[in-house]
């Protein structure tokens, strides 16, 4: 039985890649950053893709140009940008900071009133759950006719070697619930994700081989940080004077474990003063390669560098972790070939 899906907010793509996976056929997708829909066609060429605000394209005429009527797509997936609820902005406030990106999470009800697929997949940031636009976006998807489950999950549970809380809902038409994926028994470690890669300088990808820039101060200061350990841990002579003061970012300059998950990927994963982004034993910060392993995405997976290295870690870190995705889309996937959502 083929299987079809929508990627709203498609970014690099890797809830395409879980999508895909999960067995299903990308018919399209959207975003409006041109550096994210170049990687994406670069990796996913055979599906349409349109560039541009999401508020500005009509739902009908996208499916339409699919050859798609109402209801006849089966799985409708999203992540709208979540920045404005990520905790890193929010730190100090109870709900969301001001940001214009905030009301995209109502296009995903949007979207779904106007395609009314079988199954809904939605994907973001914790910190979505607090506040009034969630709540409102659940009651549109209710009266469209949708039984929604939704809850905050850890994806280092399900397969990725990495500790990543994320809101997850899925919703079928007209159906029973659909029930998030099992936890796995054994968590995946740092060491299971790129323990294999060589050395760096012994690399021909451009995306393990990128090189780093760094002063010999700073240099000195990723030696001195010994395993499974961070700058915190070796004293106040060694904190710098621009986190004494902070009651928060405490794994500045610390190094990864190799049998345990990674700290959440961020944009900032290949600078060692934006987390515990150094390498469990080599005196470097991970490489891209390594973050995308870290994310789950395939291992030749392509991710371009013209724009520079921190605007491919910003498209790495920002992304979805496929295996994260491919679980909870394959419980969506069973429940329609089961043939239990009813048309709409």
């Amino acid at each position: 039985m083929r299987l079809t899906a929508f990627d709203l907010f498609c970014g690099a793509g890797g809830l395409t890649v879980g999508l895909k996976e999960a067995g299903f056929d990308v018919l399209g997708a959207i975003d409006n950053n041109p550096l994210a829909v170049a990687t994406y066609q670069m990796n996913h060429p055979t599906t349409r893709v349109w560039e541009g605000d999401i508020r500005m394209l009509n739902p009908g005429e996208v499916a339409a140009e699919l050859g798609l009527a109402p209801g006849e797509l089966d799985l409708l997936a999203g992540c709208p940008p979540c920045q404005g609820f990520s905790t890193i902005r929010t730190r100090h406030r109870v709900t969301s900071v001001p940001d214009k990106r905030n009301v995209l999470v109502s296009e995903f009800a949007t979207w779904a009133e106007a395609l009314l697929p079988r199954a809904l997949m939605m994907e973001n940031v914790p910190g979505l759950t607090r506040g009034a636009r969630l709540a409102r976006m659940l009651r549109r998807l209710e009266r469209a006719g949708y039984v929604l489950t939704h809850g905050v999950l850890d994806a280092a549970d399900y397969g990725v070697p990495q500790r990543r809380a994320r809101f997850v809902l899925l919703g079928l038409h007209g159906s029973d619930n659909v029930s998030f994926a099992p936890v796995d028994a054994e968590r995946r470690t740092v060491r299971d994700a790129i323990s294999h890669l060589p050395h760096p300088e012994a690399s021909e990808d451009p995306l393990h081989n990128h090189g780093e820039r760094r002063t010999d101060e700073v240099r000195a200061r990723i030696e001195s940080i010994p395993a499974e350990s961070g700058l915190r841990l070796l004293g106040e002579e060694h904190q710098l004077d621009c986190h004494r003061k902070t009651n928060g970012f405490y794994d500045i300059y610390g190094r990864m474990a190799w049998d345990e998950q990674a700290p959440t990927i961020t944009g900032g994963c290949i600078n060692p003063s934006k987390g515990r982004f150094l390498h469990p034993d080599q005196h470097r910060a991970i490489t891209l390669r390594e973050a995308a392993l870290l994310q789950s995405f395939p291992p030749n997976y392509g991710f371009p560098l013209e724009r520079g290295k921190y605007r491919t870690a910003d498209l790495i870190g920002n992304a979805l972790p496929p295996r994260f995705v491919e679980r909870h889309a394959s419980q969506i996937a069973a429940a329609l070939r089961a043939g239990s959502v009813e048309p709409v």
